[in-house]
């Protein structure tokens, strides 16, 4: 790809949002320009900080492959209290972006044609980088060259490829021979595909853009197996490619693993060791140890001799390979939040376990208080056309529908770490079993298990059976999300900004049986570390925010409409008596993305009062 190149500084993206809305192969839309992230070997990794989670590295490499070695965060220049001039190399530190599309459309005389035509020069600040544009030279409408803006629409398939319209082949149907000039012209002014007629002025043939919606496999030519994030083709795909837009959702969706830094050792010098393994595990000799110590990196361990050091690390490499590869990520999570163990308390997870409120010592068997807690984030790949979500669970999408991010399998991924707070509830294993043994709640877990082979059955998963939740999972889905449409309104904290962890596995499961949920700041900068929702843990404040959440359950704004809704007659929707009056919350802050949610199975609705885990007494 012959494209522009430059580096989009992190200063001007934060963190999450390089992993959750312009990771890599997303387009991100600059003052005059619209450019694509490209993929990790253009990046710059010696920029990055190596960050420590052996349990999520783990996780990552049984997708990926077992030559990832690393994850690190996105590329920093050096922190240094003079700004960097533009022609210093720490200018040029940052994400790696290139032009696309590289069809253009110029405002003034309309002419739509390739940046690779002639037609058109690029300009260039260094001392302002957002003036950064391309113009039109010989517009024959303009007193001087203007400013042309990207061709507004693409064709993606869902296997993750993206490729430029098919400009050409469409206008003239598929007839060879006559390449234009083009012409990209507005009718109306709402912008709507079918105000927009692109048309050839060589030959007269014109077409509406609204024909490339139509779903008709003939209209668009079948998917070439671009990459443009990559600069190459994949072989033999022959997928039907979808005309979107150009900053459309679908197309790109991250696929992020998490997981909560919790500590796998015991005792305080294997903990140490535990969280600075970045470092420590590095060092292959006691020499190499010693020189750490010397330049000030083992300030942490003041009060241990080498040999102390040395012992505890050797004896982390000989355990390497077993529990924290084969575990899954919320087992070691469900155990310490469980525990609150406060002698297991480390620099990254300190929690404390308070009374249960009164009224609800019967459904609720712990609350306990996460005054600080560390969650590390890693891309794995992303998705186009159909989200990870459509997939099941989000942590898992097919090989073949999941886009790389390197050329070759990656060394390394990029991540992100969040330092805040949270509120874990741990459910009382007795009530939950005999709520579930039920008849009336039996029968209705049958009807969600129907809804969840429907919508396996609308994509094309098999076996449509596989992944099912169970209704242990929607009740404490459920009251997650409540939870956290309270929080938010109490807290202060934006809704984006609580994330929900669900810990859900029947008795016969391994590792079972689990049942609670944490509800944790999702934001990288200060707002997670205000305390807001660790102060609404104690006793008193929890237990009005469990009444004021249940109360307004009973009933929505969109009744009779959203206690009616059932999970599979009205629609593919996979939810119940759940809707966005009442119970949806922002997709980023949700596992299942607002799906498996019925409040009836919480408390008493107008259209049923069988299935309330909370019975009408609350």
């Amino acid at each position: 790809m012959s494209a522009l190149r430059t580096r989009y500084r992190v200063g001007e993206l934060r963190p999450s949002q390089i992993l959750f809305t312009f990771g890599v192969g997303s387009v991100i839309d600059l003052p005059s320009l619209s450019v694509m992230v490209m993929g990790l070997n253009d990046w710059t990794s010696g920029y990055g900080l190596e960050v420590n989670e052996p349990r999520l590295l783990a996780a990552a490499r049984r997708q990926i492959g077992d030559q990832l070695k690393r994850l690190l965060t996105p590329p920093l220049p050096p922190d240094t209290a003079i700004q960097p001039g533009p022609f210093d190399e720490s200018a040029l530190v940052g994400i790696p972006v290139a032009t696309f599309p590289r069809w253009v459309v110029c405002p003034s005389c309309r002419l739509l044609a390739p940046l690779g035509s002639g037609l058109f020069a690029l300009r260039t600040d260094p001392y302002r980088p957002d003036r950064t544009r391309y113009v039109h030279q010989s517009c024959s409408r303009a007193a001087k060259p203007p400013a042309v803006n990207p061709a507004r629409f693409l064709v993606a398939c869902t296997k993750g490829h993206l490729d430029e319209f098919p400009w050409v082949p469409f206008i003239h149907r598929g007839k060879p021979g006559c390449q234009g000039p083009l012409q990209f012209t507005e009718l109306g002014v709402t912008g709507e595909a079918a105000d927009i007629q692109v048309s050839c002025d060589a030959c007269g043939s014109q077409r509406r853009m609204v024909e490339a919606f139509d779903n008709d496999p003939q209209t668009l030519p079948a998917c070439r197996g671009r990459r443009p994030h990559l600069r190459d083709f994949e072989e033999r795909c022959q997928a039907t490619m979808k005309a979107i837009l150009l900053g459309a959702s679908n197309s790109w969706f991250p696929i992020v693993l998490s997981a909560l830094d919790v500590p796998t050792a015991s005792g305080e010098l294997n903990q140490l060791v535990e969280s600075n393994w970045v470092v420590l595990g590095k060092a292959v000799t006691k020499d190499v140890l010693a020189a750490f110590r010397q330049i000030g990196q083992l300030s942490a361990f003041l009060k241990y001799s080498d040999e102390q050091i040395w012992a505890a690390i050797e004896a982390r490499r000989n355990a390497q390979g077993g529990d924290e590869t084969t575990s899954d990520l919320k087992t070691p999570e469900w155990q310490l939040l469980a525990e609150a163990d406060p002698t297991k308390n480390t620099a990254n997870f300190r929690v404390k376990a308070v009374a249960t409120p009164p009224s609800y010592a019967a459904m609720l068997d712990k609350v306990v208080l996460g005054e600080r807690l560390r969650e590390v984030q890693t891309l794995i790949g992303f998705t186009r056309i159909e989200s990870p979500g459509d997939f099941g669970d989000d942590s898992y999408v097919a090989p073949d529908r999941r886009a790389p991010l390197s050329r070759t399998p990656p060394e390394w991924l990029p991540a992100n770490e969040v330092r805040g707070e949270g509120i874990f509830l741990r459910f009382d294993e007795a009530a939950v079993r005999s709520w579930l043994e039920d008849r009336s709640r039996k029968e209705h877990a049958g009807t969600f298990l129907e809804a969840h082979r429907r919508w396996r059955q609308v994509r094309k998963r098999e076996p449509v059976d596989a992944g099912f939740p169970g209704l242990r999972y929607v009740l404490l889905h459920s009251l997650a999300h409540l939870l956290m449409r309270e929080l938010a309104v109490e807290c202060g904290y934006t809704a984006a900004s609580i994330r929900e962890r669900i810990y859900s596995l029947e008795p016969m499961e391994t590792d079972g049986p689990m049942a609670g949920i944490l509800l944790h700041t999702a934001t990288a900068d200060s707002e997670g570390t205000l305390g807001g929702l660790v102060s609404l843990g104690q006793p008193e404040a929890l237990g009005r925010l469990l009444d004021q959440a249940l109360d307004a359950a009973r009933l929505c704004a969109s009744d009779p409409l959203c206690a009616e809704h059932h999970a599979w007659r009205d629609g593919d929707t996979l939810h119940a008596a759940a809707c966005h009056a009442c119970m949806f919350v922002p997709e980023t802050s949700c596992e299942r993305g607002n799906r498996y949610l019925d409040r009836a199975v919480l408390v008493p609705t107008i259209q049923r009062s069988d299935l309330a885990f909370f019975g009408t007494g609350q």
